[in-house]
């Protein structure tokens, strides 16, 4: 955002003259894009799930508004928001009117940080790292808060349970996500963007062992934070009802609901962002791509194809993973997760200094992980075309013609 503020002072007049209300202007735009793009995206998320639940288990699901069913989020979003905020009798009136609130600040504070290019992020903080694990704990505030309030043993046994796993799984993505901040040694995420490469074999998963397996740490753990299958032990329904929102109607039950969706695109920026080059374009230098504002818009396209091929994976884990006992959750956190987290720490301070007196080594090392990572993505690949293949998809084709 600075720089193109700079940019504008330098081609406009009228905003070297005013500085100070064009830049306010110039926030409250990315505030009002923000919040469009995250609404927008989460709408259109919510149908899309259905879709892709619906083709997994051999049925059609939302096809009748819009061209297959395109715009049932809109008829959706128009009949909650018709719907009756009823509130429990016996809640606490005010902590229950309140609760869904700090869930959406928590995530929607998020995007504040969030490169879209080199000019499109709110503020580029050299603590982005911090900040990013700071404001999801407004997430765990309010979701506890919601589940006391409603004065329901389910709800409250949702709440706590988001609460203890979260708070949890905070710890092994904050360690996953150290394994790149150490090698690139700065904790803002457009620094550690310019610190890879637009290639593949330079996205920072593949400069270390370290982060090869961080990544999938850190995938694990945040789904866990945002209580997805198979960590959505807060909303389970077979347990729980629907967990910590059970009392919630209307819009407040809407806004937690925006904001488990919304999320599903800040996990796959995070991850775009630390692990997979970000808005890097393969053969561009940074300086290129930010004097270039085609390059910029090149650039936001790809942050956001990265984006949405993670989203697509975690949608298809959803529909695809039995969820986990309570026990199981908090085991493979405390006796997997954490250990090897604080053990793949340990190796990337390590590979920092071989990669200084063994370059070689590491760009073998390099060659090998990208080869692994390559032969992941074409199992998936063929797995997902195997099954589009089988049996019960061409029934379930020959049913929707």
């Amino acid at each position: 955002m600075y720089e193109f503020f700079t940019f504008l002072q330098s081609k406009l007049a009228f905003v070297a003259d005013w500085p100070l209300a064009s830049f306010a202007v110039l926030v409250i735009v990315y505030g009002v894009f923000a919040v469009v793009f995250a609404s927008l995206f989460a709408g259109v998320t919510s149908w899309y799930e259905r879709r892709v639940a619906a083709r997994m288990q051999c049925r059609i699901g939302p096809n009748r508004v819009g061209p297959q069913g395109a715009l049932q989020w809109l008829a959706d979003g128009l009949k909650v928001f018709l719907k009756e905020d009823l509130i429990p009798r016996d809640a606490d009136n005010i902590l229950f009117r309140l609760s869904p609130y700090p869930v959406f600040a928590g995530v929607f504070c998020t995007w504040v940080v969030l490169p879209f290019s080199p000019w499109i992020v709110g503020a580029d903080l050299n603590v982005g790292i911090v900040f990013l694990v700071a404001v999801t704990a407004l997430v765990v505030a309010g979701i506890l808060m919601g589940g006391w309030a409603s004065n329901s043993k389910w709800a409250l046994l949702g709440g706590i349970r988001s609460a203890a796993q979260m708070v949890s799984y905070e710890i092994p993505a904050i360690l996953a996500l150290l394994t790149v901040v150490v090698s690139a040694g700065t904790l803002s995420l457009q620094g550690l963007i310019a610190f890879q490469g637009g290639s593949p074999w330079n996205w920072a998963v593949f400069h270390s062992p370290a982060a090869f397996l961080g990544f999938f740490i850190y995938l694990t753990a945040a789904l866990a934070e945002g209580n997805r299958t198979p960590f959505d032990l807060p909303e389970a329904e077979s347990e729980l009802v629907a967990g910590y929102n059970t009392e919630y109607s209307g819009m407040r039950f809407v806004w937690f609901l925006f904001s488990e969706w919304a999320n599903l695109y800040v996990i796959g920026g995070i991850i775009t962002a630390v692990f997979l080059g970000g808005w890097r374009i393969p053969g561009i230098t940074v300086e290129q791509q930010t004097g270039s504002i085609l390059l910029q818009f090149a650039g936001a396209c790809i942050f956001l194809i990265k984006s949405l091929v993670l989203v697509n994976v975690v949608i298809w884990l959803r529909w695809t993973l039995p969820r986990l006992r309570v026990d199981q959750l908090m085991s493979m956190c405390w006796k997997y997760l954490v250990p090897i987290g604080i053990l793949l720490l340990a190796v990337a301070v390590v590979w920092v200094k071989i990669s200084v007196e063994y370059p070689g080594f590491v760009c073998v090392t390099k060659v090998i992980l990208t080869a692994c990572g390559g032969g992941l993505v074409l199992l998936m690949l063929w797995r997902s075309w195997y099954n589009l293949k089988s049996g019960h998809d061409r029934v379930y084709l020959k049913f929707m013609v």
